[in-house]
This record gives C-alpha cells, sequence and structure tokens, in this order.
C-alpha cells in the first residue's frame, strides 16, 4: 500500500514537471494554432470542422498544406501524399522514441504516438539522455496541455479570426523557431551535432529556394539523417561517452 501512495504521488509531480516544460510551447506554437482556425475559415472550412482538424489531425504544417489543397479540387491520394510528405519527419521521431517509451503498455505507447512533436521528441530525447526515464505521466503532462491548447486556439481563431491581427506584423510567429533553436542548441555535445546541423540547415535552405515550403523541413530533416548514417561519430570531433 505504501508503495503504491509514493508511486502514485511520484506520478502527479512527474505530470505537474511535464506540465511546465510544455508551457514555453503552449506560448509559442498559439499564434499558429489561431492562424490556422483564421485560414480554414477563409477557405470554406466551418468553424466545426477546423476544430475537427486540429483535434484529429493534430499536425500544423500538415494542417496548412491540407486547407490550402482541399479547396483546389486535388486528388483525395495526392493531398494524403503531401501530408505524408510534409510529416514524414514524424516516422523518424516515431523511430527514435520508440525505444525510449517500449516499456509502456500499447495503449499508453499508441496515445504517445498520437501526442508527439518537434518538441516533444526533443524535450523527451534530452531526458532520456541525461539517463532518467521517460515516463508516460511525465511524458503526458509534456504533451496534453499543448494539444489541448492547440485544439482550443484553432476553434478559436476559427471563430474570431478576422478580429485577429497580422501575427507577422506583430512577430509573434517568431517565437517558436526561438523555441525550436534553443531545443537544438540542447544537443550540441552529441557526436555529429555540428555536421548535421549544417547539412540539415544548408538541405533545409536549398528546398526552400527551390522546391518551396513546407517540404523544406521534411527535406532537410533527411539530410542531417544521412549524413549522420554514412559519417562515424568521431567526425563531429566529440568522443562518444560510454
Amino acid at each position: 500500500m505504501a508503495t503504491d501512495v509514493i508511486s502514485e504521488s511520484g506520478g502527479r509531480s512527474d505530470f505537474w514537471q511535464g506540465v511546465r516544460l510544455s508551457m514555453p510551447v503552449v506560448v509559442a506554437s498559439a499564434p499558429f494554432a489561431v492562424l490556422f482556425g483564421a485560414l480554414a475559415v477563409d477557405n470554406g472550412f466551418s468553424v466545426l470542422e477546423a476544430f475537427l482538424m486540429s483535434a484529429l489531425v493534430y499536425g500544423g504544417a500538415s494542417q496548412m498544406v491540407g486547407i490550402q489543397l482541399f479547396g483546389q479540387h486535388v486528388a483525395p491520394w495526392l493531398i494524403v501524399l503531401s501530408i505524408f510528405a510534409v510529416n514524414f519527419r514524424h516516422v523518424l521521431y516515431s523511430a527514435g522514441i520508440g525505444r525510449r517509451i517500449a516499456h509502456w503498455p500499447v495503449i499508453q505507447q499508441a496515445l504517445g504516438y498520437f501526442i508527439l512533436t518537434d518538441p516533444q521528441f526533443a524535450v523527451a530525447e534530452a531526458r532520456a539522455a541525461s539517463g532518467r526515464t521517460v515516463g508516460f505521466a511525465w511524458y503526458l503532462g509534456l504533451g496534453l496541455p499543448v494539444y489541448v491548447f492547440w485544439v482550443i486556439e484553432s476553434g478559436l481563431g476559427a471563430v474570431f479570426g478576422k478580429l485577429i491581427p497580422d501575427t507577422h506584423a506583430l512577430g509573434i510567429d517568431f517565437l517558436l523557431p526561438i523555441y525550436f533553436l534553443g531545443l537544438v542548441m540542447g544537443f550540441r555535445k552529441r557526436p555529429l551535432w555540428l555536421p548535421v546541423v549544417i547539412a540539415s540547415a544548408c538541405a533545409s535552405i536549398v528546398a526552400y529556394k527551390t522546391v518551396g515550403s513546407p517540404w523544406h523541413v521534411s527535406i532537410g530533416a533527411i539530410a542531417g539523417v544521412l549524413l549522420a548514417v554514412i559519417l562515424p561519430p568521431h567526425h563531429s570531433g566529440v568522443e562518444t561517452r560510454p
């Protein structure tokens, strides 16, 4: 009985620790969620449809691509392929995070994969790299607030979108890139960090100028992965820790 009480108390503590870590992501992603809701309605979606797309798809870039393609009489298979290409990096994330959450029950793993986002992966991977276990309560605390606020803010954007000023003019849309930059810098002591970052950045810039957004995200990620596969760890100038 005492063990159960300690475990329950520890679970609550881990959950709220995850919630605290999620707050920067909640703040940084808010303008994008609101913007999506507003753009969805502008592209012919109802408020309910915009709300449900955020709740069921839950992928910022893929949602933006979707609302642009749905109104252009594009073949359904092409829409699916485009969204898959944009979010291909999540296949890589899932492969990486799978080894961290393999000890969870299947239902918990399914929920963990559903709420997996870029910052969710980075923070969880950093926790695992520091030798700490990625527990379900902590992971849920980290991801659930981001999901809930994303869905709510998308709905608010759909309802009040026309009253929202241009987020680009306010510079609010720069919050999320700054947050991501901080996450990337947190991995700077890892083998191959600098070459992978440079390769990903260069490939992403070239893809952005040639192929266009948001394809540059997946192309940059693939370039970094390929370089990491080709080069041995010592090429980064940082020795692998035992």
